[in-house]
């Protein structure tokens, strides 16, 4: 039953691959990823390298200004290929931000490999995707993210490390995108692989060759996510201290506008108790206004009356008297 199984696993796994996640000489010189032992010269430097840190990946000042996570590796381009026609051809894909052609520091001629930049992820991510094995220049191209700066431990080609490669006889480098290491067939020596430090291959959930592999994508580094966390508690304080204020603010208008109210009232009691009395006491002065205004005008009715009685009285004692000097002086003529 066991061997049955691990006849089933086996062949399960014949179209299975796994790409690397770190970089380690050995590992990358076998083509399943369980080897222990350098089989050439150049894997043999490269780990030399890589145990005495005699590579800096950060240390090229080539690569100054390039985001990793927004710039991609096109390798096998054409001799002839220029800085202009790459640019053309990758600005298909977004908005080329910079580029760079890797040249012979003597003859000046293309190394056939170089690096260009996007304006966002999303568009390296889309270069990515569609890009590999494109051609340029009568050339198919190799598409790839910048494993020299985002992969860790990793050696360049020039100091024996690197991935991939045309040679079909020695000299190959697994676990990139072009040549992605084989589910292994045999027993993984995980004892050994430990002692060297060599990360082991997975035991499972391995890709076929058809299935694009993910480049790997920018992490978010702790402080940050502990100040979101303070940003975020700060900002639920604030809103409740907000809320408890707004709450309080409430009722103290509330117990503002009943005590509004209720002053409103006495004020409008005492205005209108006001206003009566002001309005008494205007109609008591208008009664006395009108009072003395008849009492003035029946005293000068009076008055007139008294003056045209006497005057009549003059006026009749006045005739009577003249008739009397009348006939007196008719009297004293007859």
């Amino acid at each position: 039953m066991n061997t049955m199984n691990r006849n089933k696993d086996n062949s399960s796994k014949l179209n299975s691959v796994f790409y690397a996640q770190t970089y380690h000489p050995i590992q990358a010189g076998s083509i399943d990823g369980t080897d222990i032992l350098p089989h050439d010269n150049a894997v043999y430097r490269a780990l030399l390298c890589s145990s005495a840190g005699l590579y800096d990946p950060l240390g090229d000042p080539n690569v100054i200004g390039e985001d990793p996570y927004c710039t991609v590796f096109v390798g096998h381009l054409s001799p002839l290929t220029t800085e202009d026609t790459l640019r053309k051809a990758m600005s298909k894909y977004g908005t080329v931000k910079n580029l760079r052609l890797v040249r012979h520091i003597v003859t000046g001629a293309s190394r056939g490999y170089g690096f260009v930049e996007f304006e966002s992820e999303r568009e390296m991510q889309r270069a990515y995707e569609k890009a590999h094995h494109s051609v340029i220049d009568d050339s198919e191209i190799i598409v790839d993210y910048n494993r020299q700066q985002l992969m860790p431990g990793w050696i360049p080609r020039r100091l024996g490390g690197g991935l991939g490669g045309k040679k079909e006889s020695g000299q190959l480098r697994f676990g990139g995108r072009e040549r992605p290491f084989r589910a292994p067939l045999r027993p993984i020596p995980l004892d050994d692989l430990k002692r060297l430090g060599i990360p082991p291959p997975p035991e499972g959930n391995y890709m076929s060759r058809f299935e694009v592999p993910s480049p790997p994508r920018r992490k978010r580094r702790s402080v940050d996510r502990k100040d979101k966390d303070r940003h975020r508690k700060s900002s639920s304080r604030h809103e409740r201290r907000s809320r408890s204020r707004d709450h309080v603010h409430e009722e103290k208008g509330s117990m503002d506008t009943k005590d509004d109210s209720r002053s409103s009232h006495r004020h409008g009691s005492k205005s209108y108790d006001d206003h009566e009395r002001r309005s008494s006491s205007r109609d008591y002065q208008y009664d006395e206004r009108e009072d003395n205004a008849r009492y003035n005008y029946i005293r000068d009715s009076h008055k007139h009356d008294r003056k045209s009685t006497s005057y009549d009285h003059r006026s009749d004692s006045r005739r009577s008297s003249d008739r009397e000097k009348r006939s007196h002086k008719r009297h004293r003529h007859e």
